[in-house]
């Protein structure tokens, strides 16, 4: 999600075996027909191709979305993720019954569906130009597969949370590249403070990196998320949705964003000199991944030796050399009832702290903030919640 630069990284993917033999050139499909093993629905630019698969020497058939005009072929939807098909007779269908998709096999089993429970008129299935498979029933959308992502974040597609249905909108990673079932890497918002809400990857149930929360530009921990010719980004928080997103400025280069599970990151990719190049990665480097330097510990790698450091006013908990588990504590404890004789330190630079139990006014003044915050004993730092122009709102 940068500024381009140069690294000298290639993004290895296996090469797919896929059929893509197609009796006619469809972008959609109606209730009246189905999409059969060795046939394909293409959208109308021709830029993604819908169908069925296999990985590498695997006679598996897995149904999924992968780019049409792209050599090296990538995958960026799977339906049947952990359930794959071992012959050749997956049918891919309309329930206009139920106004669902279901993928059967052999004798009519079903091995995937949408679960829709919406009778449907006269349902249509199409891909776009933007990869989403729909499944719509005149202008009303009863099924999308942008709401359900796999390992890849498009163009047009949200990370984040539907607040009023409580739906999420989330990357898993493949177990390896030969296995797209689900494996323990999870990319996605944690709004267990709806005040800040920032993006984590989490390795099972613990926390492995964290975005920093947003501040009017940007998330704190990611400054490569930045004005630049090429994308787009959209940041939405009100009472409907928190979401992350971005678009395309030019439609000349594919790009798109994958977690890995292999390198237990998010990667954004570009299709540049008919390979895919690796623009950035989170985490970038050990200060990048959650709590390396533990409470009030300071990351930093240009020129320091540890890269862990207190921040001013305070030292290690820990005594053993080289342990940073434990962060930092005071040099000398707080006295809450004569708060006046205290004053803040200033640090630049630095990731927002994360924000589980911040709390956030987005029209105080920083003077108020930072009076605020003496006033509350618990109150560790302050600064503007907006750093746009001169900076608004507060966060403590």
């Amino acid at each position: 999600m940068s500024t381009f630069y140069s690294i000298s990284i290639i993004y290895a993917i296996s090469i797919f075996f896929f059929c893509t033999t197609s009796f006619a050139f469809e972008t959609s499909l109606s209730s009246s027909h189905s999409l059969k093993d060795g046939t394909t629905l293409v959208s109308e630019d021709e830029t993604f191709r819908l169908g069925f698969f296999s990985l590498g020497s695997s006679k598996n058939r897995y149904l999924g979305i992968w780019y049409n005009k792209i050599p090296i072929q990538t995958v960026v939807w799977v339906a049947n993720r952990c359930n794959p098909i071992n012959e050749s007779s997956g049918l891919l269908r309309i329930n206009s019954i139920f106004g669902s998709l279901e993928l059967l096999y052999g004798n009519n089993s079903v091995v995937w569906s949408t679960n829709s429970t919406k009778q449907a008129r006269k349902p249509i299935m199409q891909i776009l130009d933007s990869g989403n498979l729909v499944l719509k029933d005149g202008e009303i959308n009863l099924w999308e597969s942008f709401d359900h992502p796999c390992d890849t974040f498009l163009p047009g597609m949200k990370i984040g949370w539907n607040l009023k249905t409580g739906h999420q909108w989330s990357l898993t990673a493949w177990k390896n590249v030969n296995d797209p079932c689900p494996g323990d890497l999870n990319y996605g918002f944690d709004i267990n403070n709806n005040a800040c809400p920032e993006i984590y990857i989490l390795k099972g149930t613990q926390k492995y990196y964290r975005s920093g929360s947003w501040n009017g530009l940007r998330f704190s921990g990611v400054p490569e998320i930045q004005d630049n010719p090429v994308y787009d980004f959209i940041y939405v928080y009100n009472n409907s949705e928190v979401s992350f997103s971005y678009t395309m400025k030019t439609m000349q280069l594919s790009s798109m964003i994958v977690l890995k599970q292999t390198t237990a990151s998010r990667q954004r990719l570009a299709w540049v000199n008919n390979k895919w190049n690796v623009y950035s990665t989170s985490p970038e480097n050990d200060c990048d991944k959650y709590n390396h330097c533990g409470a009030n510990g300071n990351c930093s790698m240009v020129n320091n030796k540890p890269i862990c450091q207190c921040l001013d006013g305070f030292k290690p908990k820990s005594q053993e050399a080289m342990n940073w588990s434990e962060g930092c504590v005071r040099n000398d404890n707080l006295n809450c009832s004569n708060a006046n004789n205290h004053r803040f330190e200033k640090f630049g630079s630095l990731k927002l702290p994360e924000t589980t139990n911040s709390w956030v006014n987005t029209s105080m003044s920083l003077i108020d903030c930072r009076e605020k915050c003496l006033r509350n004993c618990s109150c560790m730092a302050y600064s503007n919640s907006d750093i746009r122009s001169q900076g608004s709102g507060c966060i403590l």
